[in-house]
């Protein structure tokens, strides 16, 4: 069992899939869940957008998750908690054409 940290919740089944590589994009991840291949709980699936939240356990042909809450000050894979972000560029702006 893996487990997988998330900083707020509730999160959509179908991104969990996607973001942690048991799909390939969202569209596919979304098939998976129509098809009747993913459990939440034990239990079948149908519904791409069901939210998931801190403790509930996902399943995936051989593969399950397990989901869990952390502090975004404690979760080190987001970039954006650990890199300040770039400085915007200044727009450069066109002058009028004089033909």
């Amino acid at each position: 069992m893996r487990i997988v940290d998330i900083t707020r919740e509730p999160v959509e089944l179908y991104k969990i899939l996607k973001f942690e590589s048991m799909a390939n994009s969202g569209g596919q991840a979304k098939l998976f869940i129509d098809d009747g291949l993913v459990k939440v709980n034990g239990e079948v699936e149908t519904r791409k957008r069901k939210k998931i939240v801190s403790g509930d356990i996902i399943e995936l042909f051989d593969e399950v998750l397990q989901v869990q809450l952390v502090a975004a000050s404690e979760s080190a894979t987001e970039p954006s908690q650990t890199q300040a972000p770039a400085p915007r560029k200044k727009r450069q702006l066109l002058k009028p054409f004089k033909g």
